[in-house]
């Protein structure tokens, strides 16, 4: 399970959407967030659906990455489905025993749920497989660089932002290499209660924090060695340029989002 998590990670490409402009990409994902909360039914749903399978088929990104990205939050989606299916009373009723109550209103909304979550995880997901961190901090604080008027920290949100999704496959690569010696010397974590399997993550969980607490003091001896100040005075070796993809990825994106609109108009 460790070694399927893929947040973070990036996957180099020639793709329509490795080209684009991530700060437009950025935006775009944000649009698609949207997209997505503004459908009220399956039928607008739907046309989220066909827009992340249109964009993951863009991105030449393999469709094995998608069941990756996802099998980390199949608790969280088994667990959101239950509760809609269970807690919801209204509609026709489809089986009953006791105090459970199955109802087609119950389904609906469960079914609706899962396909949002999902479509939602694989969709943001495709930011971060098609962009770069440095391009992806570069783009960060452009876009919030008008801030920087009433002092914010602009650069170092940026950095901070980014070294942290940076770092997320080193921890999970860290965190799979000491569970395996931690295996290797006879521990269990996969038997016994919730509480003994908490007890037996502590053997994990210090060492993590030791080796975070490396990498960062590692990192922060480079980029002082490489002279590092901040963003004051700093130039950047590729300037962030849009293209034509970029206004015709943002029509794509907007016509699915009109597309959503119409549909919940229509079917209400």
């Amino acid at each position: 399970m460790i070694k399927d998590i893929t947040i973070g990670q990036y996957f180099p490409g020639d793709s329509v959407l490795h080209r684009m402009d991530p700060r437009v990409k950025i935006l775009l994902t944000g649009v698609f967030i949207v997209m997505l909360f503004a459908a009220k039914g399956i039928e607008g749903l739907a046309v989220g659906i066909l827009f992340t399978v249109t964009a993951f088929l863009f991105s030449k990104i393999p469709l094995k990455m998608m069941g990756k990205s996802l099998k980390p939050i199949v608790p969280i989606v088994i667990f959101t489905a239950v509760l809609n299916l269970f807690f919801i009373r209204t509609g026709k009723v489809l089986w009953e025993w006791k105090m459970i109550k199955l109802t087609q209103d119950g389904i609906d909304t469960s079914l609706f749920m899962v396909i949002r979550i999902i479509c939602l995880i694989c969709g943001s997901s495709l930011l971060t497989y098609t962009t770069s961190p440095i391009d992806l901090t570069d783009a960060i604080e452009r876009l919030l660089s008008p801030l920087k008027k009433i002092k914010v920290p602009v650069h170092e949100l940026a950095m901070m932002m980014t070294i942290a999704l940076r770092f997320i496959p080193t921890l999970i690569e860290e965190t799979d290499k000491i569970m395996s010696a931690q295996k290797a010397r006879g521990a269990d974590m996969e038997t016994g209660s919730i509480l003994q399997k908490a007890k037996a993550l502590i053997p994990v969980l210090i060492p993590l924090f030791v080796a975070s607490f490396r990498h960062a003091e590692e990192l922060a001896l480079a980029m002082e060695c490489r002279c590092y100040h901040g963003g004051e005075g700093r130039t950047r070796m590729k300037q962030l340029k849009m293209s034509i993809s970029d206004l015709w990825g943002a029509l794509f994106c907007g016509v699915f989002l009109a597309g959503v609109i119409v549909v919940n108009h229509v079917f209400g």
